[in-house]
């Protein structure tokens, strides 16, 4: 069943975490060009303000609200500053996130317990915030940015992949609670996009297979908007990658050997090439 559609930004109200860079940028540039008014959240101050005022030189307008989503009390004085100057918000987009490739037991835990409180307790938290104006007004929706992770546990990304399925449950579950209330949820479960979240010590240690499905991150951001005028729960991007959802629901041992092959051992056999 589609939900309630969203194919005219103007007059939209939208809050774009993780704005300073990658698909959150580019999602905020695209919503301001439609007529929509964006508040942008990331710790990166001169980077917000520095698209905003792009956005605002193509005639568009645009609120900088610097954020620690990893901190409550910083997502609650971003969320109060963008009700007191409009009232409320129409579109969340919670998008912020990190992630790194390691091993558990070289994953160090207070960035463990970091990277829950940024990739899912940050989207919580802007949620609970501003999931209630929209059910008063009966109308807002509401996009989870997950990941492919958020389906897939692979070595070498298991505290992240622990977080995006953690994202990806609760926007499931909340998208049947609040659907009757006007409230439509999008999860978006990306597969390996062409964005500053990847660094030169995440791609050093990325399997072979993950480093040739690169993908542009302007793509991504078309299927996101194509998603929501279409009022889709789910997304998958790039779209074959959801074959993997049916080869581990009917054949998840042969599915966990392909992971294991593909991801573990392959980046085993590289760096044994390369001598490290």
């Amino acid at each position: 069943m589609a939900g309630r559609k969203l194919s005219s930004y103007r007059g939209v109200r939208a809050l774009v975490t993780g704005a300073s860079s990658g698909i959150g940028r580019l999602l905020a540039q695209r919503l301001a060009a439609g007529g929509a008014r964006v508040a942008l959240a990331a710790r990166r101050a001169d980077e917000l303000e520095a698209l905003a005022a792009e956005i605002r030189s193509a005639g568009g307008e645009a609120l900088v609200v610097p954020c620690d989503v990893g901190e409550r009390a910083s997502v609650e004085a971003a969320c109060d500053e963008v009700i007191a100057a409009w009232g409320g918000v129409d579109l969340l987009v919670n998008n912020a996130g990190y992630g790194a490739h390691r091993t558990f037991l070289e994953w160090d835990y207070d960035d463990i317990e970091r990277m829950m409180r940024v990739n899912y307790l940050g989207s919580v938290l802007f949620t609970k915030r501003l999931l209630p104006g929209m059910v008063e007004r009966k109308k807002g929706w509401v996009v989870f940015v997950s990941s492919m992770a958020g389906h897939v546990g692979t070595p070498e990304e298991a505290p992240y992949a622990a977080t995006k399925f953690a994202l990806r449950g609760l926007a499931e579950g909340l998208s049947i609670e609040i659907e009757d209330a006007g409230v439509h949820v999008l999860t978006v479960c990306p597969g390996v996009i062409q964005t500053p979240f990847f660094d030169q010590e995440m791609l050093a240690r990325m399997p072979p297979v993950a480093l040739k499905q690169f993908v542009p991150v302007e793509g991504m951001v078309d299927a996101i908007q194509k998603a929501l005028a279409k009022g889709q729960h789910h997304l998958t991007y790039p779209r074959n990658l959801a074959v993997a959802f049916v080869v581990k629901a009917i054949a998840p041992t042969f599915f966990r050997g392909q992971v294991k092959k593909n991801t573990f051992d392959a980046l085993r056999k590289a760096q044994r090439a390369k001598g490290e």
